[in-house]
């Protein structure tokens, strides 16, 4: 049963994961998205070019360009489980010790993550991410223990076939909202 729309969001929650097998002529597989808990902030930017062919003295056609979205997913602690699936950290297997390599190229994944809204939290999906190596940052205690962030800069392009994104609508099947985190949701037919 659908509920209302949504009339405003706010929070970050269930930020989840799911890294990319590249297959043949484009296609790809979804691995099972795994949580990344301590989301604090998701501050993603429209990428893409506007251009306007000006012609009977005013813009006579204009064309946009989709290059998918830009910018930072900040989080209380980047979960080891990322480091090594993604930025392809490798763990030594005597000590334990995740280790980073100027040879590895980190890996593709779908970033799926809810907003709360004021009837049901909306759930998206980026198809096709890839992020660059957190900066390494912290302070020292003072009179008050305030907790320092990681933060992942994140570039979400466009598939073979053009998909960026997706989300839920207030007329989402529950088995379909229910289930989102379990599977990363594709459209049925190829190329929408």
């Amino acid at each position: 049963m659908a509920t209302a729309e949504n009339k405003v969001k706010f929070g970050l929650k269930n930020v989840h994961y799911a890294v990319i097998t590249p297959g043949e002529e484009g296609a790809v597989t979804f691995a099972t998205p795994v949580r990344i808990p301590g989301a604090v902030n998701l501050s993603l930017q429209a990428q893409g070019d506007e251009n306007k062919f000006y012609a009977d003295d005013m813009a006579y056609y204009v064309s946009t360009t989709n290059d998918g979205y830009s910018g930072d997913l900040e989080i209380a602690v980047i979960p080891d489980s990322f480091r090594k699936d993604v930025l392809k950290e490798s763990e030594d297997e005597t000590d334990m010790v995740l280790v980073e390599n100027s040879t590895t190229e980190p890996a593709l994944f779908a970033l799926l993550f809810e907003f709360s809204g004021d009837q049901k939290a909306t759930r998206h999906i980026l198809y096709n991410c890839s992020c660059s190596r957190p900066s390494i940052t912290s302070s020292t205690v003072n009179n008050a223990k305030t907790p320092s962030t990681d933060t992942l800069t994140v570039t979400a392009s466009p598939l073979s076939d053009g998909r960026v994104k997706a989300k839920t609508t207030s007329k989402t099947p529950e088995e379909k909202y229910t289930n989102w985190y379990q599977k990363v949701w594709e459209p049925a037919a190829a190329g929408v």
